[in-house]
């Protein structure tokens, strides 16, 4: 954090008797002078504040601390707050008057205070905390989202007496990433790959007409989702939405999923039961992997779609049905026509219009996008407060191929929050199968550091693809940054 002030009231150094017009008997102009000083700087020359003994600053450095945006605390050993500036009031709505002299949990009420407490762990090891996000508790009960900064509290003897607290405010932020999200999402679909929001810009067509949708995918790519996505914008919204996996039933019982049964029309059939066909009137029915079913089946199947009736399991009498047909596969139904392992005419009917979900491999730019759902979704759920992912991690999520796409990705996060003890999600909490291998490229002894960074560079680059955002991801960089090392370093 940055403390900027202006100084005023300061003698001009150029000024001269022999270069004054104005009358000599007036006083020298004087002028402000700007500077800006880092916090760290507060513990060091030539701007050190040494505490009183009771953890107070001196009081140039109140008027400072008193003018930024940020705010900032105090605490002495027994965690009771010294000092807490404007900001600090602002962000917290707690006056001055009733925050000092109150243990900094009372005052806060951090989710972190309890059990990883980030003043602690900077007393414990002496070591300071950047920006580390937290949620604190304001005075009207709502929880918002900080930045918090630590370091130690010396008095002139460099010995420690306290520590302090910066935080910044990151209400504002969090919105934008709301608004970003709501950007970059469609219902429950998270993306913001070019690919994807073709898809998305043709879903609200998609949903009000009747035509039978064919989504091609690989597993775990979300297929469902946009086929729910579909009917819950159609004119079937209000009816029911039923799927049903094709490929995890034998055909006999797909048969009879599908149409129904009428009592006695086999050993076991006490009673009717209506098919999925039946149970989806005036909603939406999805049929999954029907690349899956059988040549015998898919000739029942044709005929549901092309006379929208069919016979149960032991009847003669034809049931209409109006429900809204959306397929889906994993396998390439254009090849198997080819082949003749699926019907043609079949395929035509299903295939007015076609969705074409790319694999995750394909999309990494959406995964932190994802991984940020993902916890929402996942505090929402277990209770907990994982304020978000590091910078470490995020890479090795980025690294990994991930061949079971964004179920696996799903997968990953629920893992780390079982394993998680902290706010944050690291490295250490991601399961095993995503971390990438221990031997990776060793950097050569001898090198200079401006050949280090270059081969470290070129080697992200070359693990993905020569895709600067993704490797801008990874060294955790911003990609105008990884842009302006490339040109400096000639790569």
């Amino acid at each position: 954090m940055w403390i900027h002030y202006v100084v005023g009231n300061i003698i001009d150094p150029n000024w001269t008797d022999a270069g004054n017009k104005m009358n000599p008997s007036e006083p020298r102009p004087r002028q402000a002078v700007e500077r800006s000083y880092s916090i760290s700087e507060i513990d060091h020359p030539p701007f050190k504040a040494k505490a009183t003994s009771d953890g107070c600053f001196d009081d140039q450095y109140r008027i400072i601390l008193d003018n930024i945006t940020d705010g900032v605390y105090a605490i002495d050993l027994n965690w009771r707050i010294t000092y807490f500036n404007r900001a600090a009031e602002k962000i917290t709505g707690i006056p001055k008057e009733e925050a000092i002299g109150r243990s900094c949990f009372e005052v806060l009420r951090s989710n972190v205070c309890e059990s990883n407490c980030v003043l602690r762990e900077t007393l414990d090891t002496g070591s300071p905390i950047i920006n580390r996000p937290i949620y604190i508790v304001r005075s009207d009960k709502k929880r918002i989202p900080i930045s918090s900064t630590t370091t130690l509290l010396k008095d002139g003897k460099k010995k420690v007496i306290g520590g302090v607290v910066t935080f910044s405010d990151l209400s504002d932020i969090s919105e934008l990433r709301r608004e970003l999200l709501k950007q970059h999402s469609y219902e429950n679909i998270v993306s913001k790959s070019a690919t994807m929001h073709k898809i998305f810009r043709i879903l609200p067509q998609l949903s009000q007409s009747h035509s039978p949708v064919l989504i091609q995918g690989a597993s775990g790519t979300g297929k469902e989702l946009v086929a729910r996505a579909i009917h819950n914008n159609s004119m079937h919204s209000e009816g029911p939405f039923l799927a049903v996996n094709c490929g995890a039933l034998p055909d006999t019982l797909v048969e009879s999923e599908l149409f129904g049964y009428k009592t006695g029309a086999f050993t076991d059939a006490k009673t009717d039961k209506p098919g999925r066909f039946e149970q989806a009137r005036n909603g939406t029915l999805l049929l999954d992997e029907i690349g899956d079913i059988s040549s015998s089946m898919q000739a029942r199947l044709l005929r549901v779609l092309e006379n929208k009736t069919f016979e149960p399991l032991g009847s003669t009498r034809s049931i209409r049905t109006n429900a809204r047909i959306i397929t889906a596969t994993h396998h390439n139904l254009e090849e198997m026509v080819r082949k003749g392992t699926f019907r043609e005419d079949l395929y035509y009917r299903i295939n007015v219009v076609k969705l074409s979900l790319p694999p995750l491999a394909d999309r990494k730019e959406d995964i932190p996008l994802l991984v940020e759902y993902f916890i929402k979704r996942f505090n929402r759920l277990t209770g907990k407060n994982i304020a978000g992912i590091s910078q470490r991690a995020i890479a090795t999520l980025m690294l990994h191929e991930w061949p079971g796409n964004i179920r696996e990705l799903e997968n990953a996060v629920e893992h780390a929050f079982v394993i998680c003890r902290e706010d944050i999600i690291r490295v250490a909490c991601l399961p095993d199968h995503v971390l990438p291998p221990k031997a990776l490229d060793p950097i050569l002894p001898g090198l200079t550091l401006k050949e280090i960074e270059r081969h470290a560079i070129q080697q992200a680059l070359e693990r993905n693809q020569g895709k600067k955002v993704i490797t801008a991801n990874e060294l955790g960089i911003n990609k105008n940054t990884l842009r302006r090392k490339m040109l400096r370093l000639g790569i």
